[in-house]
């Protein structure tokens, strides 16, 4: 047998139709575990002899670590490890069904086969998978649509902005396209985790809790030069602008072929989308989840606080701090640690905020647990608890005297909105009852409470806490800011601050205002306008100013993020200072996408892009990017000549469809006034 090498038949189209795994490109079998595939191989003159099959993965693999499995033919599948039923012989052939157990590690396997005292004869090798369609696996999914969409959809939508203007834009994971999952099975391989221990880090990849955990830290490069290095500098010279990425592949590629080195930039959604594809790829059904006002609460006591100055400039004061939104991700999967309460979604968030265990990575935290307040479980409760419903205090700062005062506080304000995609629909879903009880209930205040008793925060004195009475101190006027008018890039900027005199006696105001464009983190950037009022409100009146900022003043502070934080202190006579602020996300003008005729796998089909040039100035060093898997290799980029005020620019191109299905085209416009105006477009492809 040794001399005659068997040729082997890995039936490959057939196995990835059952084993849900047809949309990968890849010449070499990939299967799920718990289930059963089929495979024949020739060059056995007695192929009635008894056979015997290893199945081995990992450096050293062994029985003891579950890396090694060795198996002869059986009439039936075995409950416990693998096995091998003989399906049919002839002269010089034989099927065999081979199945994994439910529990196996997944990566890439070697095969191989003995007769008698013969040594073995490799058959090749074959790719395992953890499978969300087998209820004995850990990730195992009973709705066939949520499997659809958590493990088999290339396509998502995150969703960003700010509470009081949710805007969303299409990603690419693009988790079977290319080289992905080898790039996937490498992400492991070069984990702190395996470094250290390679044998025991294999043993321990049956385990999806342990994998997402992993990956988390993977993801980003800080701890082990991971996939994405962050940057929140608002600067991103020499990589990237977070903005500018459409996808998934593009990164993971760069990854790979720069030898490894973390790719250049990062901002949460990038992290959390990353994390996606190769969750997805390895069969953990994953989503994206945007919590708005997300707290990153760095001290531990459930608390952040913001600093302002007396002309309301936001000062960067203490590690606390309240981002318009963060994206993280929530994988399935039972809680065998903690028990079946626990099981189902599960908290992961590869952004580098906070270390865990001396490195940074986060979760899984069960997101039944953050409802209940259960902090004191495993992984990083507390961390993702904070972000969605830590306490806000705002204080006014004095940099001469170094004194603090409490402005207001709020317990409304964290976790707003939690939202992710619809299953198999474009859409928006409000998940956050699902992350806790209705604000402002009783029982909302109660799970507070708990959660502060367990992490012995309410025993404790904190000398950096509000007094009661400071809290309880009640203001005489009350403002807000109103948006008088469209919020988008190019356009004046209106507004109204409206104060109120909730008082029956006359009170004089001093208003300081500031805007400053912002990152998304809300970390200020750029001054834009300040000005300064003075105003007296009669008893119980109220009285709106309006406020204007031209496109010229704001154009050149502007982020990619395109955010503004407007604020003003009110300094009333005799009584407590009012803090009145918004943040503020302007939109991109919209660009337009037409496809031209029927979509049709492997037929030229024409796409046209349109855009507008919305300002009163030329635009130029204009460029379309473009991807999306099955319908483009990679990302196609187009460079567009220079548009002049109110000029109207119409790109065509072509399309070459790969595959039928709904398929999603991603555009990606930028130029020198405006950047990353990302749409998407559903191409239903037929055959």
């Amino acid at each position: 047998l040794a001399a005659m090498q068997p040729g082997t038949n890995w039936h490959l189209k057939e196995n990835a139709r059952e084993h849900h795994t047809s949309k990968f490109s890849s010449e070499e079998l990939i299967v799920r575990r718990g289930q059963a595939f089929t495979i024949t191989f020739n060059g056995i003159e007695k192929p009635e002899q008894n056979l015997i099959f290893l199945a081995e993965t990992g450096p050293k693999p062994s029985k003891a670590t579950k890396t090694l499995a060795t198996f002869d033919i059986s009439s039936a599948v075995s409950k416990e490890g693998w096995s091998a039923v003989l399906q049919s012989t002839s002269s010089n052939s034989v099927s065999i069904s081979i199945s994994s157990p439910h529990n196996a590690v997944i990566g890439r396997y070697k095969l191989s086969v003995q007769t008698g005292s013969s040594s073995p004869a490799s058959l090749g090798t074959f790719v395992l998978l953890f499978n969300p369609w087998s209820s004995g696996d850990d990730v195992f999914m009973s709705n066939k649509a949520e499997c659809e969409e958590y493990v088999l959809e290339e396509f998502g939508i995150i969703f960003a902005g700010n509470k009081n203007h949710i805007s969303s834009f299409g990603w690419n994971f693009g988790q079977f396209q290319g080289d992905i999952l080898n790039i996937c099975l490498s992400i492991l391989d070069r984990s702190l985790y395996y470094r250290q221990d390679p044998i025991t880090d294999v043993s321990h990849r049956h385990d999806p809790r342990y994998l997402g955990r992993v990956l988390s830290a993977m993801v980003n490069a800080n701890d082990d030069q991971g996939v994405v290095l962050g940057n929140w500098s608002g600067k991103y010279e020499g990589g990237k602008n977070p903005s500018s990425w459409t996808g998934s592949g593009e990164i993971l590629q760069s990854w790979k072929k720069s030898g490894f080195k973390p790719v250049k930039y990062g901002q949460c959604w990038v992290f959390a989308a990353v994390l996606t594809t190769v969750l997805r790829c390895l069969g953990i059904p994953t989503r994206t989840i945007t919590n708005f006002s997300s707290a990153h609460d760095a001290d531990g006591n459930l608390r952040v606080d913001e600093f302002y100055d007396a002309d309301g400039n936001h000062l960067e004061r203490g590690a606390d701090s309240v981002w318009n939104f963060h994206v993280w991700n929530e994988s399935w999967f039972t809680r065998n640690d903690l028990g079946p309460a626990y099981s189902g979604w599960q908290v992961l968030d590869a952004t580098p905020q906070e270390e865990s265990g001396g490195i940074y990575q986060c979760g899984p935290a069960s997101r039944y647990a953050i409802k209940e307040g259960e902090v004191e479980l495993d992984y990083d409760c507390p961390f993702v608890f904070a972000e969605v419903n830590a306490d806000c205090m705002y204080w006014n700062y004095d940099s001469a005297t170094g004194k603090k005062t409490l402005i207001f506080s709020k317990s409304t304000e964290i976790g707003a909105s939690i939202s992710t995609k619809a299953v198999g629909r474009d859409d928006r879903v409000d998940v956050t009852s699902d992350y806790k009880y209705e604000e402002g209930s009783a029982k909302e205040r109660d799970i507070f409470k708990k959660a502060r008793k367990k992490l012995g925060l309410e025993d404790k004195f904190d000398p950096t806490a509000p007094t009661q009475e400071e809290i309880e101190q009640k203001p005489d006027i009350s403002g807000k800011f109103k948006v008088a008018g469209s919020l988008e890039v190019g356009k004046d900027l209106s507004l109204l601050l409206v104060l109120e005199n909730l008082q029956s006696d006359a009170k004089t105001v001093n208003v300081n205002m500031t805007a400053w464009s912002t990152l998304y983190t809300r970390r200020p950037v750029n001054e834009i306008w300040k000005d300064s009022i003075s105003v007296t409100l009669a008893p119980k009146e109220e009285k709106q100013f309006p406020i204007k900022i031209k496109y010229p003043e704001y154009q050149q502070q502007l982020t990619t993020d395109k955010t503004i934080q407007v604020t003003a202190v009110c300094h009333v006579e005799d009584g407590i200072q009012v803090l009145v602020q918004r943040s503020i996300t302007l939109d991109n003008p919209a660009i337009d996408i037409q496809v031209l005729g029927e979509a049709k796998v492997n037929k030229e089909v024409v796409v046209e892009v349109a855009f507008t040039n919305p300002i009163d100035t030329e635009v130029k060093d204009c460029v379309l990017q473009l991807e999306g898997s099955d319908l483009l290799q990679g990302t196609l980029e187009l460079r567009i000549p220079p548009l002049k005020a109110s000029e109207k620019s119409s790109t065509k191109f072509k399309l070459i469809p790969s595959e039928a299905g709904p398929k999603h085209l991603l555009v990606n416009f930028s130029c020198d006034k405006f950047a990353d105006i990302k749409t998407f477009k559903m191409v239903n492809v037929i055959n």
